[in-house]
């Protein structure tokens, strides 16, 4: 099959690909969802979803960009010229072997409500589509490659792996999400999160209060003073945060208190200007009552770039499999995921399919996710993802369209 433009025979091999495997796909979502592991610390999603990879012929490397829960599955076409599965070969751009395009799997789970944002089926479904584009097209002259992203909810695998080179050989990415609406373009916040430790000196509450300073007013303080902010900040602000640790007990002055806050805007420029306002105030706030606070600082997830020609592929796909694609929330509406730093390196796209009418990280999500809803959503993804990724590779026009936005984008990054 070289070098030539889709057809529809050949994308209903695609699809009957994807249905084939349908009972398979469920049965390792169901697991994963019914197993949820917490952000890098995903070994059993890890094993389950590598394994039909490395049974289907996919070369499997594990521990990628220093992360043990991380993993990349490989295959090449026999119609790439030079193809071969032989360990750590790329073939990315401009390469011999024809164009790699990457299909991230997420599989982190969030702490109490375990997959309310539907990462058993995100992972699943690209490993799904990769299954399916062996199956159906052994000749395809392209590299198909399963980027396994730990902990997207907190830790920001895919930062670290973007950093390490993970994404640098790479013509394109693609992920899909379930959401309560069908979209192709929407976008995502830039946001880091932010722990504060105030300390201050333990002392009788009631029998020597003098002598106490209290790490918990500090924190109080804290709280007031960041929402004094809030009226002072743009629209696209998003600021929010716990108490992950109060104090021990009423009648003793806490010395050690600590809260957790997310910091959003729409750029990583904005939210530069976010984090000095929020960080002065946390700093006034602990000197104001004498106490002193700690601040530690997550990786900074990007805003996201996504690539409008490779998104109108998706949304020909969706729309030709019977599904409405709506436009994204002109504001509001919006989270943040670490693939805003892989589409600074290359072309990407995170689009959604509706899996129900629950909000994603509720209980009610993750009860969609693990059911019926979450096993249509899941075929419905896998096909969207494969029959995307054979249009990159069998119409070079399309990937080149694809390749220029990218290139056109970074350049314009470069002169500003």
């Amino acid at each position: 099959m070289p070098n030539k433009v889709p057809n529809k025979e050949q994308k209903q091999k695609i699809e009957q690909a994807v249905h084939a495997i349908d009972e398979q796909l469920r049965a390792i979502a169901k697991e994963i969802h019914a197993d949820p592991e917490l952000s890098f610390h995903e070994y059993r999603a890890q094993r389950r979803l590598t394994a039909p990879l490395e049974g289907a012929g996919f070369v499997i490397e594990t521990g990628l960009a220093g992360l043990e829960t991380s993993f990349r599955a490989s295959w090449s076409g026999s119609g790439a010229e030079g193809a071969s599965d032989v360990e750590g070969e790329s073939g990315g751009k401009g390469a011999a072997g024809g164009p790699t395009i990457a299909l991230l799997a997420e599989y982190d789970a969030l702490p109490g409500v375990g997959h309310a944002c539907g990462h058993n089926l995100i992972g699943t479904s690209a490993v799904g589509a990769a299954l399916a584009l062996k199956a159906a097209c052994p000749d395809l002259p392209g590299r198909i490659v399963v980027l396994g992203t730990p902990a997207e909810e907190e830790g920001g695998g895919k930062i670290i792996m973007s950093e390490a080179g993970i994404f640098d050989d790479v013509d394109a990415v693609m992920m899909c999400h379930p959401q309560e609406k069908t979209m192709v373009l929407r976008g995502g916040l830039a946001c880091v999160d932010a722990t504060f430790t105030f300390h201050g000196k333990q002392a009788h509450a009631s029998s020597s209060p003098e002598r106490g300073i209290s790490a918990l007013d500090a924190m109080i303080n804290a709280f007031v003073a960041i929402n004094s902010i809030r009226q002072f900040v743009k629209d696209d602000v998003r600021i929010h945060g716990i108490i992950t640790k109060g104090g021990d007990a009423p009648n003793v002055v806490p010395e050690l208190c600590e809260a957790v806050f997310i910091l959003r805007a729409a750029t990583v420029d904005g939210l530069k200007t976010v984090r000095e306002k929020v960080y002065r105030a946390v700093r006034s706030a602990a000197e104001g009552v004498g106490a002193e606070v700690e601040i530690a600082e997550g990786l900074i997830y990007a805003e996201r770039n996504n690539n409008k020609a490779l998104a109108g592929l998706f949304r020909g796909n969706l729309e030709a499999m019977g599904l409405e694609v709506s436009d994204p929330p002109q504001s509001g509406g919006v989270g943040s995921s670490d693939i805003g730093n892989v589409s600074r390196v290359t072309a990407a796209i995170h689009p959604y399919i509706r899996l129900g009418d629950a909000g994603t990280h509720t209980p009610e999500f993750a009860a969609l996710a693990g059911g019926e809803a979450g096993m249509l959503y899941l075929n419905q993804a896998a096909r969207a993802l494969a029959l995307t990724a054979y249009d990159l590779i069998a119409d070079p026009q399309a990937l080149q369209r694809v390749r220029e936005e990218f290139e056109a984008w970074k350049l314009e990054g470069e002169q500003t």
